[in-house]
């Protein structure tokens, strides 16, 4: 009994419900709700019945983010890019519209190329 009892210890959830992640990091949900908003890679899923659920590393980034506020050391952009580095989450650049624009007409030009090659192996029926 021992041992399944150690099993389900080291068993750890995939997910975790927004009672649980307040209990285990000690912050409450409408600061969990404050920080969705704030932080942009710390997003709840819903379940069917609309509750809200966090990921392991939500957790994780959750405790790191008390951490990090609580020292009062960084800014909110300050507290985004520590947590962006030590998780590995991946920034989006931003693209300049012109840039974007110019390789959507690129993309567009290509096709209609490869559509024009293509109509043009077909023979037309008169």
């Amino acid at each position: 009994m021992d041992a399944n009892k150690e099993k389900k210890e080291k068993t750890v959830k995939l997910v975790y419900k927004l009672d649980e992640v307040s209990r285990l990091t000690g912050v409450d949900a409408d600061t969990l709700a404050t920080w969705e908003e704030e932080f942009p890679f710390l997003c709840a899923g819903l379940t069917g019945s609309g509750e809200k659920f966090f990921r392991q590393q939500d957790v994780a980034i959750i405790g790191r983010i008390k951490e990090l506020m609580a020292g009062k050391t960084l800014t909110m952009a300050g507290i985004k890019r520590r947590i962006e580095e030590e998780f590995g989450l991946v920034r989006s650049q931003h693209i300049h519209p012109e840039k974007l624009r110019k390789a959507l007409n690129n993309v567009r030009d290509e096709l209609q190329d490869i559509v024009s090659s293509l109509d043009g192996g077909r023979k037309k029926k008169a």
